[in-house]
């Protein structure tokens, strides 16, 4: 990570923090509206990537804040969501590790149980496969110039692969949790509600499924693996 996203990354923290309980006004004040606007328009001239590391932080802090309207074009919505549901992804997995690293069954922490340890892993690798898909459309999204059209691969691809894996990754989180998760006054429903939500929006998996199949099949065995290697070196070149 470059000095300056870590900088803009720590900045989000602070304003998100304080956003949790005051609202958008520390986010507006923080001018993140500006993100994507270029320094001589007196913006901040940021990338892709810095969008996606500050909704992934978004996500897990201030899921119910419309942060993704504020700083994503209206064509992009979909991709940001990606983001949004990549961190928030995440803030489950560290709370359920946490969890059964300090929550005692029989006399030891629930993480020491094989089961468990097995349930976690499956969960983290479906969040790291989002974060994942994320950064390749982040890459994808520079390449292109923030085009939604010459992205709609990354964006139906991303897009199923998040959708798939909130089923996942918010069922173990609440086994893992056992009843607590579901309290008010615990975090974890706080990133599960809002994960189902965003499975929905702008296209479930049938509708994501059904755009992606069209590409692929409209591209045939040779073309997909054409276009993929072209994508992956353009990306690369970024």
């Amino acid at each position: 990570m470059s000095a300056a996203r870590e900088m803009l990354c720590d900045t989000a923290r602070a304003a998100f923090a304080e956003a949790a309980t005051a609202g958008m006004t520390p986010v507006e004040e923080a001018g993140f509206a500006l993100l994507l606007v270029p320094e001589g328009e007196g913006g901040f001239g940021g990338d892709w990537g810095d969008v996606n590391a500050v909704l992934q932080i978004a996500g897990a802090m201030v899921p119910d804040l419309p942060i993704a309207a504020r700083i994503a074009p209206e064509g992009l919505q979909a991709a940001a969501t990606i983001s949004l549901m990549a961190g928030a992804m995440g803030a489950a997995l560290a709370l359920s590790i946490e969890h059964v690293n300090t929550r005692q069954q029989f006399g030891r922490p629930l993480g020491k149980f094989q089961a468990v340890q097995q349930s976690l892993a499956v969960m983290a690798c479906e969040v790291r496969a989002v974060e994942a898909a994320a950064a390749a459309l982040a890459a994808r999204l520079d390449v292109v110039g923030r085009d939604p059209v010459a992205a709609d691969f990354e964006i139906a691809a991303a897009k199923l692969r998040a959708n798939r894996a909130v089923g996942v990754v918010t069922s173990i989180a609440h086994q893992v949790h056992g009843a607590i998760g579901f309290t008010r006054e615990y975090a974890l429903n706080r990133v599960t509600i809002p994960l189902m939500r965003w499975r929905g929006e702008h296209g479930n998996d049938a509708h994501w499924a059904a755009r992606l199949g069209r590409q692929v099949a409209g591209l045939g065995g040779q073309g997909l693996w054409a276009a993929m290697t072209e994508r992956s070196d353009k990306n690369r070149m970024l």
